[in-house]
């Protein structure tokens, strides 16, 4: 059977985990959860394993040189540097330009927490299957809780190891979500997904032509400097961004999903990072890391890179020193981080 090739998507600006996370070292590229980073538990993932080819890393020039760092020396391992940040459909589009068109596609972020490698690689096996059948697949995360915001995949018409996607649902409301949860009809769109080179190249170019094309120029006009490739900046510079999830997914009649329960986080904010740290907490729910007194508390996450952290009385509240700045949210105001001055004005 022939390999499925790891694309790993490294992007973001580093402002929703600020103050830890910064622009020039953002999320993917810090060891959140484990002694590991982000980024070097999902090269692992797929690492050592025959049925996964050497990963592709589509990502900007100012976190080059650490990826190649974090990578180390994998043969045939591929670094493609966006000359712009032009969203997710055409960082995926330009791996696929890159691969033969018959090779299969595993588009993962670089910043997700998946607790179980084993069902994580089972989902991308059965994915692949549908994916050589022209199935454009995403990975549909079993929902926990009633979240409101991630956007859903329902479940159409069984396949052979998932589902036709019946519809994508944008972030819900409260009701709504719980709704979804109750109905077991629905998945979490997670972001990961698989696709036929060739038929993901060719879709794109029925729904996003322009798109397709520039794209397409980009990577004839590029240039290979050892194992990275750099597209040609013009007519990638004149693409108009957009998500895969637009892009394509919401408009092919080709979408499908592959269900999968194996403990995934985004880590998309401070609560996410506390929840996903939940298994080292003390009986109260507390996660600490660092110099830290709590009294009194629960659900608190406090990490510290050297001052002491000391709180008295508080409940489901995060709260982080690092590199000078401190940060104290409750967990509902962890989404809104990425708004402050000190994380849009690094």
């Amino acid at each position: 059977m022939t390999a499925i090739y790891p694309v790993i998507m490294c992007g973001g600006s580093g402002t929703r985990l600020w103050p830890v996370s910064r622009k020039a070292m953002p999320k993917p590229f810090l060891p959140l959860v484990s002694d590991e980073t982000l980024f070097e538990q999902a090269v692992r993932r797929v690492a050592g394993d025959d049925r996964f080819a050497a990963p592709m890393v589509v990502a900007g020039a100012a976190h080059a040189d650490i990826i190649m760092a974090q990578m180390g020396d994998i043969p045939g391992a591929r670094l493609v540097i966006e000359p712009a940040a032009k969203n997710t459909a055409p960082a995926i589009a330009l791996a696929a330009a890159l691969l033969p068109a018959d090779a299969v596609m595993l588009v993962c972020p670089s910043d997700h927490h998946i607790a179980d490698a084993s069902a994580f690689r089972a989902a991308a096996l059965a994915a692949a299957e549908l994916a050589r059948q022209d199935y454009l697949v995403s990975f549909g995360i079993a929902p926990d809780r009633p979240e409101t915001g991630y956007g859903y995949l329902q479940r159409g018409e069984q396949l052979a190891g998932g589902f036709a996607i019946r519809r994508f649902v944008e972030k819900p409301e409260l009701a709504r979500a719980q709704e979804y949860l109750a109905s077991g009809d629905y998945s979490w769109n997670g972001g990961i997904f698989a696709f036929r080179a060739g038929h993901l190249l060719a879709e794109l170019a029925v729904h996003r032509p322009d798109m397709a094309r520039l794209v397409a120029e980009a990577v004839a006009g590029g240039r290979d400097d050892g194992a990275r490739f750099h597209p040609a900046p013009v007519p990638f510079a004149a693409i108009v961004g957009d998500s895969i999830d637009y892009a394509v997914m919401e408009n092919t009649a080709r979408a499908a999903m592959v269900p999968v329960d194996m403990g995934w986080s985004d880590i998309g904010n401070w609560a996410a990072l506390a929840d996903a740290l939940a298994d080292g907490a003390d009986d109260a729910g507390n996660v600490m890391r660092g110099t830290v007194d709590l009294d009194g508390c629960s659900g608190v996450l406090a990490i510290t890179d050297g001052p002491r952290i000391s709180a008295v009385g508080l409940t489901d509240v995060c709260i982080i020193v690092s590199g000078g700045e401190v940060l104290v949210t409750t967990r509902d105001g962890a989404q809104a981080i990425g708004k402050l001055p000190g994380a849009l004005n690094q």
